[in-house]
């Protein structure tokens, strides 16, 4: 059976390097991907409508867009809506007008890729051993999705426990942690909503019985 091939529209490298990273180990024996980044979230919203058009010239069937863009404070629906309307606009079945037939999917990294990590604080801790396993304990950091200034977060646990005294180098830990991060573990809702895109994308080209079991599960 063909494979699907996945893009995604990304608009920071951080994200890009945590896809790399992750990607590979996930989706093994399962589908392609590539990449196209863009100069940061205004760049992408700007350019989204052209660049889906231009794909829909000559996409093959068995492609599947996913664009990734962070929440930042903006009221998901409204972000959502305006991706979706977007796709449609393009000419493109969403979930919202295809379901399970989808050719292009919009996920909201709530509040930001750091988020993700909070969810997986065990990828954190092999990346970075020196940190706390408690951290995901305390008040404030026990929802990944509901932390404000995620990465400022992010950079201050870090600080605490001896990594990038010198400020947060996001590529660097997007790619570590990338590195070590479990799809199946991740507490983060917009990483889970991400993750299931995912495997609803593979499932359409590969019978349940030819991937993993992790890939199997929701």
């Amino acid at each position: 059976m063909t494979s699907v091939h996945l893009v995604f529209l990304l608009e920071e490298r951080s994200m890009d390097e945590f896809l790399r990273a992750l990607l590979p180990r996930w989706l093994a024996i399962g589908p392609t991907f590539e990449t196209h980044l863009f100069n940061g979230k205004s760049d992408l919203l700007r350019r989204l409508l052209p660049r889906l058009r231009a794909f829909r010239h000559w996409l093959p069937p068995t492609y599947r867009i996913i664009v990734l863009i962070d929440r930042n404070g903006e009221d998901c629906l409204l972000l959502k809506g305006a991706l979706d309307n977007a796709a449609d606009a393009a000419g493109f079945r969403t979930p919202r007008t295809g379901g399970t037939g989808w050719e292009v999917v919009n996920r909201i990294v709530v509040e930001e890729l750091e988020a993700w990590y909070f969810g997986d604080w065990e990828a954190v801790r092999a990346a970075y051993p020196r940190v706390s396993p408690h951290v995901p304990t305390r008040s404030g950091y026990r929802d990944p999705d509901a932390i404000r200034g995620t990465w400022e977060s992010f950079e201050r646990i870090m600080q605490e426990h001896g990594y990038f005294e010198d400020g947060l180098r996001k590529v660097e830990a997007a790619r570590a942690i990338g590195a070590h991060l479990d799809p199946q573990r991740c507490r983060s809702r917009s990483f889970r909503a991400f993750r299931d895109a995912i495997q609803s994308a593979v499932a359409r080209c590969h019978p349940p019985e030819a991937l993993p079991q992790d890939r199997r599960e929701s």
